[in-house]
């Protein structure tokens, strides 16, 4: 790991010592809207799923809710620690692990990797090493959702903004992209929700 996802990782981590998950502007409780209307659109009903940067864990939760086979990482070992524990107290079977998108450990394949809030996290060059990284975690047919900040989103806080031209650029030689909507994320205390861009794509 290079020392810039070293500092990544040591400020997440920090985030999720400090700070209860159900205070964090991205928390939300249940299953994302726009996901759930996914797998409903696609009939995608059951399968091996892989969460990405799950943080609190309930999509993660969510899902396994639904019957799914569900894996989640971050790259906070102590977001990990505690999305586990609640997975346990609700007597959810999901495996969790500390670990980094951009150079996962993960040697096994998915039906369906989910990323709310993952993707957007990285700087532009760091954008383009991501789609090998994930791509190799699908299986073919399989499916990648994604829901990222939209460049139309002009507060000044928040990750990087993310245009529909930069996501077809980028995943189009690897993925058929199904859907690119415009959308918000919902969460915890946001008067007015970011704009986000919502993903599906399938693994060619």
């Amino acid at each position: 790991m290079n020392l810039r996802r070293k500092r990544e990782e040591t400020r997440w981590e920090q985030l999720y010592e400090d700070q209860a998950v159900e205070t964090l502007p991205w928390y939300y409780p249940g299953l994302d809207p726009d996901f759930a209307a996914a797998l409903e659109r696609y009939g995608i009903v059951d399968g091996d799923v892989l969460d990405l940067c799950t943080g609190p864990g309930t999509q993660a939760m969510a899902l396994a809710e639904r019957g799914f086979g569900v894996t989640a990482m971050d790259i906070a070992g102590s977001a990990v620690e505690q999305a586990c524990v609640r997975a346990r107290e609700d007597g959810l079977d999901i495996v969790f692990h500390q670990d980094d998108i951009l150079a996962s450990h993960l040697d096994r394949t998915f039906d369906l990797v989910m990323d709310r809030g993952c993707f957007h996290i990285f700087p532009r060059d760091k954008r383009r090493d991501y789609v090998p990284a994930v791509s190799r975690l699908i299986n073919p047919g399989g499916y990648l959702m994604i829901k990222c900040f939209s460049h139309l989103e002009t507060r000044p806080e928040g990750p990087y903004r993310i245009a529909p031209s930069e996501i077809e650029d980028l995943f189009s030689d690897d993925f058929e992209i199904l859907a690119l909507q415009h959308t918000t994320f919902s969460g915890n205390n946001l008067k007015t929700p970011p704009k986000a861009l919502f993903c599906v794509m399938r693994k060619l």
